[in-house]
């Protein structure tokens, strides 16, 4: 197992450094102008050449983009994600307060939408046809085509506006300060986005877990299973249960990407100071260094949900060896 597993981190690690190169040249080509966004036309028409000069040293345009590239990568990997151009702060700070913020919604999040999305796609596999079938179905496809920032306004206006259940935004009540927030004030205002989030993950694993458990009850050890005289339940827990948790483990763990890229616009919406908002900030702000430390971050987090999911599948599965035996 051990040796599995280092063979894979090499590969995600080759991954993230892929990753980081693309992040690089997207920033590095944009058409944004970091000049012209945070110091305005206006301002640098009435600037002399040498204040120019000075500002654009400072965002780092007069350097070669591959001499950037490796300053950046030979300081983040030594463990300095350096200094933010947009907030004047160590990106480390930034990120681990926005991260901070932000793992509340995403672990409930991610928890919420593999239970339930899980248990109703079982639940609709095993009902098969009746009208708690078509309900779970067609309500799943419904929310897979919804565009996620609409469904967060939806919940904002109905929830929050109409019904004055939740607050409108923000991580914290308005006024608070940081040592008289409570973790009762974070849950209350984390309800509304966790929501949106895991009704945008939980479509895709109803549906790949239903068609799953379909496949399994139609199957022939499950027919052969009837003939001896099993009932539903025992069918349930010895053969369902068991060939529908490996690809919905698989599907919970790559669904940490889903609600990463979810949590940027939800994040928008709700004006929720997370790592999501504050990646539309760096990007649009040109601020590189933040930028690419949020993107390397996030590509840990999916490598690892993605390297756990391969370690689940062994352990659960003894018939899975590492580099021997066939997958399922």
């Amino acid at each position: 197992m051990a040796g599995y597993i280092l063979k894979n981190s090499i590969r995600m690690f080759l991954l993230i450094i892929a990753v980081s190169i693309a992040a690089f040249l997207l920033m590095t080509y944009s058409p944004i102008d970091p000049l012209q966004t945070n110091v305005g036309q206006t301002a640098l028409g009435i600037m002399s050449q040498e204040q120019i000069e000075k500002l654009e040293t400072y965002w780092g345009s007069t350097l070669p983009p591959l001499t950037r590239y490796i300053q950046w990568a030979k300081d983040f990997f030594s463990g300095d994600m350096g200094i933010s151009l947009l907030y004047r702060q160590p990106v480390s700070d930034i990120i681990s307060q926005r991260l901070s913020n932000s793992i509340w919604i995403l672990s409930a999040a991610w928890i919420l939408s593999g239970v339930f999305g899980i248990i109703l796609g079982m639940l609709a596999g095993i009902k098969e046809g009746t009208l708690l079938d078509h309900i779970i179905k067609s309500t799943a496809i419904l929310f897979s085509s919804t565009p996620i920032f609409w469904f967060a306004l939806l919940m904002l206006m109905l929830f929050s506006v109409w019904l004055k259940w939740f607050p409108i935004g923000l991580s914290v009540p308005i006024g608070v300060t940081a040592e008289n927030v409570t973790i009762t004030d974070r849950i209350y205002h984390g309800i509304l986005p966790s929501f949106v989030l895991s009704i945008a993950a939980m479509p895709n694993i109803i549906l790949h877990t239903r068609e799953k458990m379909i496949t399994v009850l139609e199957s022939d050890y499950v027919l052969f299973a009837k003939a001896m005289g099993k009932s539903n339940q025992q069918i349930f827990i010895q053969h369902g249960m068991r060939n529908v948790l490996l690809p919905a483990i698989t599907l919970q763990c790559a669904s940490i990407s889903e609600i990463f890229g979810g949590s940027i616009l939800a994040e928008q919406v709700f004006s929720y100071p997370g790592l999501g908002q504050m990646a539309v900030t760096a990007g649009l702000g040109g601020d590189m260094p933040l930028l690419m430390a949020i993107v390397v971050i996030t590509a840990c987090f999916v490598c690892a949900g993605n390297l756990l999911a391969d370690v689940l599948h062994h352990i659960i599965d003894p018939r899975m060896r590492f580099g021997k035996g066939n997958k399922i």
